[in-house]
């Protein structure tokens, strides 16, 4: 079951935070092009109650490094690049996957029944592994992700499934 765990994480939030990354410089060049300030999409939001682009960038690369770092029995790294810039986010998705790369399946071996704790707030919530990722750590990255594609496409730049789902 581990290989299974490690499959389902690992390769599948490196691609998708791979596509995720060449979306965003789509983007970019989007901005670029069509000579309006990239900070215009960066804040962008699809409704006033929801986190803005950035935002979505650094919840999906935190999740993704974070759910890793706990199946694999470490601590989830801190990824740094805390400016909301360009750059800044472009480096955020580049450690998060340079992270990722780092891992090997037999870091997740027994992950799959693994008890892990996650701090929230004022309160500790337990998983069992194959829970926290299944349920948790997978749907999450997916949402932040498609969020931020829903964001950049609503605001003009001309992406497509293909770029979500990758090459």
């Amino acid at each position: 079951m581990s290989s299974t765990i490690y499959q389902a994480s690992i390769p599948v939030f490196i691609r998708t935070l791979n596509n995720l990354g060449a979306f965003f410089e789509k983007a970019v060049a989007h901005a670029e092009s069509a000579k309006f300030d990239v900070d215009v999409l960066l804040n962008a939001r699809l409704y006033p109650d929801m986190h803005p682009l950035w935002r979505q960038i650094r919840i999906a690369t935190d999740t993704a490094t974070g759910v890793a770092a706990r199946l694999a029995g470490q601590e989830p790294p801190v990824l740094g690049h805390e400016a909301v810039t360009v750059e800044a986010l472009k480096a955020r998705i580049a450690a998060a996957i340079a992270y990722l790369e780092t891992l090997e399946a037999g870091q997740l071996e027994g992950a799959e029944g693994k008890a892990i704790e996650v701090k929230r707030h004022d309160k500790t919530v337990t998983w069992v592994g194959r829970d926290y990722l299944f349920n948790y750590g997978l749907p999450n990255v997916f949402f932040h992700v498609t969020t931020a594609y829903g964001i950049l496409r609503h605001n003009g730049v001309p992406l497509g499934k293909r770029d979500f789902l990758g090459s």
